[in-house]
């Protein structure tokens, strides 16, 4: 299947061709990138319709992912531990880029919400 989309506000069909393809349609609502991996965006979801192969238009059904326990969060954060553990020695000395500096930040965040949940 093809990775198209068209947005409800602009009318726009849009369609990303490949895995770094990332396209917005004209209002900025909605989006498609990564080509046959079927990744996609959207400001507000209402807007957003699939476009299949045979110029279908699909509404897509979209599931909430259900808030991670602090277990589950702990757990990812020693799975970190562990994979910092078994880089090799030169890659300890290399500084860290923004990206993995962001997604510890998410994980402790996620840890002291749900922290702060518990407590009220």
């Amino acid at each position: 299947m093809r990775n198209r989309a068209k947005c409800r506000v602009c009318t726009t069909i849009i369609e990303s061709l490949t895995a770094k393809d990332e396209v917005t349609c004209k209002c900025g609502q909605v989006s498609v990138s990564g080509g046959e991996r079927l990744l996609c965006a959207a400001l507000n979801w209402d807007n957003f319709l699939r476009i299949d192969d045979n110029d279908n238009e699909i509404k897509p059904t979209i599931v909430d992912k259900p808030e991670p326990t602090l277990s589950e969060l702990i757990d990812e954060l020693d799975d970190l531990i562990h994979r910092i553990d078994d880089m090799p020695q030169q890659a300890m000395i290399v500084s860290i880029n923004h990206y993995d500096y962001q997604s510890l930040l998410i994980l402790l965040s996620g840890i002291f919400h749900i922290l702060i949940k518990q407590k009220l």
